[in-house]
């Protein structure tokens, strides 16, 4: 059954890689609008497999990549405030995990070359023939950076203690719940442990990916209580006291300016003439404010890597001919950039609504938001906001997803006119070119988005225009990254708000938590650990997305989880629960002094950043 799975996973993996192909032959999907558009290819490489070579005793994987020279930097940049935390078990936002998820390992991960299951800390592993046990035996002889072993009992920790108590951010142990039961784990020996899954679950291996931590540094933090442990490895904790089992470590932190991590003598990967890797002493990431200042940066020579923005992307290409960096095109990003109604219609603790009761009415109303959807210009959005780089999106998941709807992402154009029919379905009125609800109420909210993101918020500026062709007054406020987050998942007080969630194209099941009804990141809806106490009541398009993913995460055959996720879509898109924009095509730029630069649409830029040298 295993086998089975494996290759129609990789046949859904060829068709979409051909297609991809194709597609990025024409120039960037739409030259119409893109006058001086050229072909930029995906890259493909000759990947040769990873092996485990042991020496002494210890199982170290030898890398992919040529063998390179010790020394030098890599930096890159991350726009907005910088982390929250370094705690890689309690981060709820992009930028925090990245940064923490940097200078920690899990058993398994995604290979960035095909996008497989592969071996990171494990050696080895086996599903066994009843599709519920799964056998991990780990490297022999690995260390943490602190010198300590690392064993089966690290990984017996961190999921028993931590992952399924529910320490940090749940949407770990949230996605592997089945009919609200979680896996079990036993010790077989020091370095090997056995999962048991309650049923057959489809997308457990991947879930293996989930970093490790050090019983011997965590354990403390978890004795302490849940309180002590969100605040535990925060930015303001020592760099010395970090204990990693990455490729690096934290080495410096100054807010709002820099993040600095120093190569891990400890790591376990080695070149073909048995060095330690990484190469690199020093991986720096540059917190910049906005895009503006971080192409500033690049163009300045203070950064290494870019994405570059569609309006600069023709530009790029001409200077790359004398530049000393080179282009690489990586496809659709898994990006899902979108518009969040906050359909919230309960209280807080202090007996007053998260929102204010009317907008409750607005917001909730289907007619209301599928008229929002047809007025949205997407066509405009991609041309002016992407500069054609890029298409429109009207899905769920990415347009490089395995399991996209292709139906739904066919979409529909921008209807003023059919937008006023659906408002004038459920009361509302045009009058004096000013919209109201069958009270009399003006039709008027805020929309957010993070401020220094200039694409979102070209983004914003453009809805604003065409939601006033209905009569709406949308006051656009961009606000501070971390601000806006809390507003979105803790506070909840936030009527509207433009932003992107970055998926997997391999495992639809990596949204659990936005698409559930108890979701962490289930936006339109939220719900605190207050209201999941309570009676609150489910609406009848959650209870569905609720079984549809409860059906497809123990659902073996890849056919018909394809179907169910393709449902998913449908159901999402039906409801306007979100209201997607649109997805950029993601070009990156690269310094020619690094080799061993193999980007790719699974795994960015940096993938291999162990391996990455400087050609001196």
């Amino acid at each position: 059954m295993k086998k089975i799975l494996y290759i129609l996973l990789l046949l859904f993996f060829l068709i979409f890689l051909l297609k991809g192909c194709l597609k990025q032959d024409k120039g960037y999907d739409a030259p119409s609008k893109f006058s001086d558009a050229r072909p930029l290819d995906i890259v493909e490489y000759n990947v040769v497999p990873s092996i485990t070579k042991t020496i002494n005793g210890v199982d170290f994987m030898v890398a992919r990549g040529n063998d390179g020279k010790f020394g030098g930097d890599f930096v890159v940049s991350t726009i907005g405030e910088g982390p929250k935390t370094f705690n890689p078990f309690n981060t709820n936002d992009a930028t925090s995990s990245q940064l923490s998820e940097i200078m920690y390992d899990g058993l398994l991960t995604t290979d960035a070359y095909t996008g497989d299951v592969t071996l990171k800390m494990a050696k080895r592993f086996e599903v066994l023939p009843d599709n519920l046990s799964y056998i991990v035996e780990l490297r022999h002889g690995l260390k943490w950076s602190d010198g300590y072993d690392i064993t089966a009992d690290d990984v017996m920790f961190t999921y028993n203690d931590i992952i399924f108590a529910g320490f940090g951010n749940t949407s770990s142990r949230d996605a592997m719940l089945i009919d609200g039961k979680l896996p079990t784990i036993e010790k077989i020996d020091k370095y090997t442990v056995k999962f048991k899954t309650p049923a057959p679950f489809a997308p457990f291996l991947r879930n293996l990916s989930i970093p490790i931590a050090p019983k011997h540094i965590f354990k403390p933090a978890v004795d302490k209580g849940r309180e002590y442990f969100n605040g535990f490895q925060s930015t303001t904790t020592k760099p010395s006291d970090f204990v990693v089992s990455g490729a690096f470590k934290l080495k410096e932190y100054i807010p709002a300016q820099r993040v600095v991590y120093e190569r891990n003598p400890n790591y376990y990967v080695i070149d073909k003439q048995d060095r330690k890797l990484p190469y690199l002493d020093r991986y720096v990431v540059l917190i910049v404010g906005d895009l503006n200042n971080d192409i500033l940066k690049f163009e300045a020579g203070e950064t290494d890597t870019t994405t570059i923005p569609g309006a600069m992307v023709s530009r790029y290409r001409e200077l790359e001919k004398k530049s000393d960096y080179t282009l690489y095109n990586l496809g659709p990003t898994t990006n899902t950039a979108f518009v969040v109604f906050n359909m919230n219609p309960r209280k807080n603790k202090k007996g007053d609504f998260y929102l204010d009761p009317k907008k409750q009415v607005w917001f909730n109303d289907s007619n209301f938001r599928s008229a929002i959807d047809w007025a949205i210009d997407r066509d405009s959005l991609v041309l002016n906001v992407l500069s054609g780089v890029g298409q429109p999106l009207y899905t769920a998941e990415s347009l490089s997803s395995l399991y996209l709807n292709e139906d739904i992402a066919k979409g529909h154009g921008q209807d003023i006119e059919y937008a006023k029919k659906l408002l004038e379905k459920s009361g509302f009125k045009l009058k004096d070119g000013k919209l109201y609800d069958k009270n009399g109420i003006r039709v008027e909210f805020e929309l957010s988005t993070n401020a220094g993101n200039t694409q979102r918020e070209a983004t914003g500026v453009s809805i604003k225009e065409d939601l006033a062709k209905l009569g709406i007054k949308v006051n656009f406020k961009p606000v501070e990254f971390n601000t806006l987050v809390n507003r979105l998942t803790n506070t909840l007080d936030f009527e509207a708000a433009i932003m992107s969630l970055t998926g997997n194209p391999l495992e639809p099941h990596s949204g659990n938590n936005v698409w559930q009804s108890h979701g962490t990141l289930h936006l339109f809806n939220q719900r605190t650990e207050n209201d999941l106490k309570s009676s609150d009541k489910i609406l009848p398009y959650e209870l569905e997305l609720n079984k549809i993913f409860d059906e497809a995460k123990i659902q073996i055959d890849a056919q018909k989880r394809k179907e169910l996720y393709n449902k998913y879509q449908k159901v999402v898109a039906d409801n306007n629960l979100l209201i997607y924009l649109y997805s950029p095509v993601n070009i990156v730029a690269v310094r020619n002094k690094f080799k061993n630069i193999y980007p790719t649409p699974y795994g960015g830029v940096s993938h291999n950043i162990e391996e990455i040298y400087i050609e001196k």
